[in-house]
Formats: structure tokens, C-alpha cells, sequence
């Protein structure tokens, strides 16, 4: 058994990826996880880590400092990294796991001997390179921080094949993926009634997702199609302006979000899980986010745009319809010529799918690359 420090400055019990890490080893090694939030309920020892609000004369010196390209004295004066510091200093561990390029420096200067695995919940260097203030600011520091530590890192994962491939060819590092699937949920397709398909979306009302366009959508659907959001409120004036561009039609509704480990259970109840998401950035145009897998498990029908990894992976199980374009009209196209016999197919295919796009499968990539590094 080993001992294993999982790092993420995330909000660890709403973190599905790191849950996941945690889920896989909490009853294998002696797990301690460091991050924001409450302490998830699992065998773990918990470090809670402290993020201060920032003023604006610090924000200030900050961006002075991005600016003038001192990426290594911006890092480590971050409050949350000095106190990552503070509370494991004097710690030792057998194998550190750091989530996202912002843990990996951390991560690296707590290991001392042991082994440092990154793991990339994003394409660092791009993240939000549609937004001209980060990539001035953020965009640069990012890629300083893989340029220096990704290649010391022992061993990496991320996210999908096309943001595995950037980092190799970007920071020639080996780069496995394992997916965002959550575990098989052993569910069963529910029954399709012909004159009520209803589609849902779930996730978070986060601006940079443009999830108006779904809205838009529905404007080229027949009276057979509802559209349910379950959205979590991350930005209350996106939310109410989602919510005002959705008043006209009856059709759609918001619904209450429900926690991260009832998510299947409740679009279970749905027939069309869709998600159509202009790639505006790099991370967008590789998406293959947690929803995806979660529709699958919930044994959904799914209906996307033209996102490569999301169709890539639709088409090989045949679970679903991707439109021609990121134009909302494209997607209602091949919505409306939906069935309830083709949605009923589209489920059992996910059902299969599910079977195979599940962590009980994903998870055992990252055991073994745990086990390699000794």
C-alpha cells in the first residue's frame, strides 16, 4: 500500500475527475488530497487549501508581473501555493498526482524522490485563448510552466486523443488518455413516447459554452421535442439571461441540478442528451467532457455538433446524430428526423457503449501507470 498525495486547486467534491482518482485509490493506498472546499466523503485524509480573494492593486501587481514575464516569482507568491506549501511541507509521500499544470510546480517541489504524475484536465497553453486579456496574460505563463515541468514529471494523462497529441508535439512528453467516463451506472433505456422526445443538457451556465445556441435550436423543432437545462448557477447573470432568451417557448425548462453522483439517475428519465459547442477555443474544439459519458451511462440518445473526439467516439458505437456544422439549425436538422423507434436505437446503443466507456475500464489505465512508477 502506498502512501498517495492527490493535488487539485479545484473544489475537490465537485471535481469529477478527482473524485474519480479519489473513488479508485481510497480503499488501495493511503490517500491524502489537497484542495478548496469541504472534505468529500471518502476514506481520505483531507487538506483544505485557502484561495483569498484577491484586491485590485494585487491583481494589478500580478498582471504587472505577467506582463513582465517573472512567471516563477508570480507562481510561488500565489497565496493558495504558499499554503499548499505551508500544510504538506514536512510531509512525504510515495507518489504525488498533480491535477492540471497549476499543481505540477507544487507537486514537484514537495516529492522530493518520489515520482510526479500530471494529470491534464485541459490543454493548459489554450485554454481560453479566444479572450484576448489571456492570452496576453495567462496564455504565456502557461506554456512557461509546461515548457519547464512537464518533462520532469514521470509520467502523464489527459483528457482525449487531440489534447494528447498537442502536448506531445508542443512539450515532446509521452501523454496516455484516460477518459471522463463515470463508472458503468447499470442502468437500463427508458421507454420513448412519439409525441414527447425529450432532449436535456446538463452542466454548468458557463458564458464561454454558448449555451444559447441550444435554445436557438429549438426554433426548428417540431412540437414533439422539449429541451430540459439542469444547470448549475456558476454565474447568476449568464443564468438569468439563458433563462430570458428561453421565456417565449413553452418547450423549455430549467430544472434543478442534483448532485454530481445522481446525475445519470435523473437523465435517465430524458431520451436526447445534446450538446453543441462552438469551438471557439482549442479546449472547446477537442472537448470530450464528463456530459458526453455521462449521456452514455445515462443510456441516452446523444446529439451533437462536429466536435472530432465527441463524434469520433458517437460514431464508432453508432449512439447518436452529429450535425453538419456548429449552427443551430444543422443540429435541429438532424434532431427533427428523429423518431421514437430511432431514439429507442440510439439508446440500446448507448447501452453497449456504456459497457465499454466506463472508469471501471478507464481507471485501470491510471492503476496501472501508478504500479510502473514503482
Amino acid at each position: 500500500m502506498k502512501s498517495v498525495l492527490i493535488i487539485s486547486f479545484s473544489v475537490i467534491h465537485s471535481d469529477p475527475r478527482v473524485m474519480r482518482q479519489v473513488r479508485l485509490l481510497e480503499n488501495v493506498h493511503r490517500v491524502t488530497v489537497a484542495g478548496y472546499g469541504r472534505a468529500p466523503d471518502a476514506n481520505i485524509e483531507f487538506i483544505a487549501l485557502n484561495k483569498p480573494p484577491t484586491g485590485l492593486l494585487q491583481k494589478g501587481i500580478w498582471a504587472g508581473k505577467l506582463l513582465l514575464r517573472a512567471f516563477e516569482s508570480y507562481y510561488w507568491r500565489l497565496p493558495q501555493v504558499r499554503h499548499a506549501q505551508h500544510r504538506l511541507a514536512q510531509r512525504s509521500f510515495d507518489l504525488i498526482i498533480a491535477n492540471d499544470i497549476s499543481a505540477l510546480p507544487l507537486a514537484l517541489e514537495l516529492a522530493g524522490n518520489c515520482p510526479v504524475l500530471m494529470d491534464a484536465h485541459e490543454y493548459s497553453p489554450k485554454e481560453f485563448d479566444d479572450k484576448l486579456l489571456w492570452r496576453l496574460l495567462f496564455g504565456p505563463y502557461h506554456h512557461d510552466l509546461c515548457r519547464r515541468y512537464l518533462p520532469r514529471a514521470a509520467a502523464m494523462t489527459t483528457v482525449c486523443q487531440g489534447i494528447a497529441d498537442e502536448y506531445e508535439r508542443e512539450y515532446r512528453v509521452q501523454c496516455k488518455v484516460i477518459h471522463n467516463a463515470p463508472l458503468d451506472q447499470k442502468r437500463s433505456p427508458s421507454t420513448v413516447d412519439a409525441e414527447c422526445i425529450r432532449l436535456v443538457h446538463h452542466g454548468s451556465a458557463i458564458r464561454s459554452r454558448h449555451l444559447g445556441v441550444m435554445i436557438d435550436m429549438m426554433k426548428y423543432l417540431d412540437a414533439r421535442f422539449t429541451l430540459d437545462f439542469m444547470l448549475v448557477e456558476t454565474d447568476a447573470a449568464y443564468m438569468a439571461e439563458l433563462r430570458a432568451a428561453a421565456q417565449a417557448d413553452s418547450r423549455i425548462r430549467f430544472i434543478e441540478p442534483v448532485a454530481m453522483q445522481d446525475i445519470c439517475q435523473r437523465l435517465n428519465e430524458f431520451d436526447v442528451g445534446i450538446y453543441l459547442l462552438p469551438p471557439v477555443n482549442f479546449n472547446h474544439e477537442h472537448a470530450l467532457p464528463n456530459k458526453f459519458f455521462e449521456f452514455i451511462q445515462a443510456r441516452l440518445a446523444v446529439a451533437i455538433g462536429p466536435s472530432p473526439e465527441m463524434a469520433t467516439l458517437l460514431r464508432q458505437y453508432q449512439c447518436g446524430v452529429v450535425a453538419e456544422s456548429f449552427d443551430p439549425q444543422a443540429l435541429a436538422t438532424v434532431i427533427q428526423k428523429l423518431d421514437a423507434a430511432a431514439v429507442s436505437g440510439f439508446k440500446q446503443a448507448s447501452n453497449i457503449a456504456a459497457q465499454e466507456l466506463n472508469y471501471e475500464r478507464s481507471g485501470q489505465l491510471l492503476l496501472a501507470e501508478i504500479e510502473r512508477l514503482g
